[in-house]
């Protein structure tokens, strides 16, 4: 899980971090694999494609990456932020041809304008559609804005929201984790 804060659990216990909360439901259904929060609070794009390198010498056969949400904070720009998401996905597929690539969406928040807001959002879809990669729904659906289910930051999420979180990636990891199985196991 290649991310921002939003992954790291920043604020939080790293077992109450949704990549850790995804491990659990693995677990739980039986799955063996090892879920790798690979999470830096602060890193925007640009720096998730610097890691990229190093993040990518262990194995991986699904890489999710949450990137994109520090660009929108800081409103930079929409067309750099979609060519470090590509060069990400590029760099991923080179290393791990057979990986499954999922790009979580991310939003901008409002107050930048709906012109930014709506090519921001706009651009996890047209990168999944041009590199022929996943794309789950916003990682914070249910939660952005919801001032009960966030620490009083209100970007990061709580304990609970981080329930919501995991529940909201786990509806695409875990199919893409359940094909991975039956192919390992023959079924």
């Amino acid at each position: 899980m290649v991310g921002t804060s939003l992954t790291a659990g920043l604020g939080l216990d790293p077992e109450e971090a949704y990549p850790a909360l995804l491990q659990r439901k693995a677990d739980s259904a039986g799955y063996h694999v090892n879920i790798v929060n690979a999470g830096l609070s602060g890193e925007t794009s640009a720096g998730a494609l610097r890691r990229m390198d190093w993040l990518l010498r262990g194995p991986a056969d699904v890489v999710v990456i949450e990137t994109g949400a520090n660009d929108g904070l800081r409103g930079l720009d929409v067309d750099s932020t979609r060519a470090n998401l590509r060069a990400i996905v590029d760099k991923v597929k080179a290393a791990r041809p057979g990986a499954r690539i999922v790009l979580a969406q991310m939003e901008a928040p409002p107050n930048l304008g709906a012109k930014y807001t709506a090519a921001f959002s706009a651009m996890y879809q047209n990168v999944a559609r041009d590199e022929g990669v996943s794309v789950m729904p916003f990682l914070l659906r249910g939660v952005a804005g919801v001032t009960g289910l966030n620490q009083p930051d209100g970007i990061h999420p709580n304990e609970r929201g981080e329930q919501i979180v995991a529940n909201n990636v786990w509806e695409t990891l875990g199919p893409l984790l359940q094909q991975l199985d039956a192919t390992v196991t023959g079924g």
